[in-house]
């Protein structure tokens, strides 16, 4: 798997997708459908997106997302021992915001594997956070 063309997705634009009444389902659709590389979702936004789908939408939505990482559509990106440190020092930086746990993974994780790109929704946050790496992640859709 060639890192350097995957794309780091974030809850926001998994959900849209499940949800078909969503106002950036058909933009979050397009995106993920038409990337070439892979699709990473960190380990603890796969806790979120699974949580937030079985308390907002039908049951099915979250059978088809854990469908979707069962066949490698959506490659889990796991939290490796370093990123713990990596998480705490963001969320202690960023703790106006407030950036989470899991948006801190995120970041960690495009850190890490040396990604510049991040599927989110969450402007608000990904445009304030600076990375390590680059001076900003470029932000889909």
């Amino acid at each position: 798997m060639e890192r350097s063309t995957a794309l780091v997705v974030d809850a926001g634009p998994l959900l849209a997708v499940a949800d078909r009444d969503a106002a950036d389902h058909d933009r979050c659709l397009a995106l993920l459908e038409s990337f070439t590389g892979p699709l990473l979702v960190p380990v603890l936004t796969v806790a979120e997106v699974t949580h937030l789908m079985a308390a907002r939408l039908h049951p099915d939505a979250e059978l088809r997302f854990l469908t979707d990482l069962g066949l490698g559509n959506l490659i889990v990106e796991p939290v490796h021992a370093s990123d713990w440190l990596r998480i705490a020092e963001l969320v202690e930086r960023y703790g106006d915001l407030p950036l989470g746990t899991v948006d801190a993974s995120v970041v960690a994780a495009a850190e890490r594997l040396g990604l510049t790109t991040i599927a989110t929704l969450d402007r608000r946050h990904f445009s304030v956070v600076r990375p390590k790496h680059v001076d900003s992640f470029e932000l889909l859709p």
